[in-house]
């Protein structure tokens, strides 16, 4: 039974809230999954702050007119789950995990803000690190000088008691 006008409404309104914080959107075909992959798909899109949904293509197209992902609107054709996430690498990164080891789902388009890509660019996107690993990198990036200055101040009083142990064993030893 489809849906009716007001149901319609609240969807589209319901996506469009999605879109609105969302920094990436990818797009794949599902033809011919069963539904307990698509259920474990869900599962891991949830764990990973994805927000996950098969949507009629006509609905999506009206939820993302007028944002800035309104260019993927030409590659909305077919049976189509779209995967929208805050993280601009996260929707790619799932996604792009479960189509390895699933040969039914088909990547088939993504976009970031004013930008759509292929199923090659989400592809790319996908390999590059999360913003979590982007900050860890930077935080380590940064307390490395740090780190080794205080090993340099820490160096001075080791040398000092080590000399100290060794004249010690020395003066024992005689």
């Amino acid at each position: 039974m489809g849906l009716n006008l007001d149901q319609k409404k609240a969807v589209v309104a319901d996506i469009s809230a999605q879109v609105a914080g969302a920094q990436a959107i990818v797009v794949a075909e599902y033809r011919g999954l069963e539904v307990g992959d698509i259920t474990s798909l869900r599962a891991k899109a949830r764990k990973e702050g994805v927000y996950l949904r098969v949507l009629k293509n006509t609905l999506a197209r009206r939820a993302v007119a007028g944002t800035p992902f309104e260019g993927l609107a030409g590659h909305l054709a077919g049976p189509l789950i779209y995967g929208i996430s805050t993280d601009p690498v996260g929707a790619a990164k799932v996604l792009n995990e479960f189509a390895k080891s699933n040969d039914k789902l088909v990547i088939k388009a993504g976009a970031m803000a004013n930008y759509v890509m292929d199923a090659n660019g989400v592809k790319a996107l996908a390999t590059m690190p999360s913003r979590d690993e982007l900050l860890a990198m930077l935080l380590g990036t940064m307390q490395a000088p740090v780190v080794k200055f205080v090993r340099t101040l820490n160096e001075v009083p080791s040398k000092f008691v080590r000399a100290l142990a060794a004249v010690r064993d020395q003066k024992e030893a005689a």
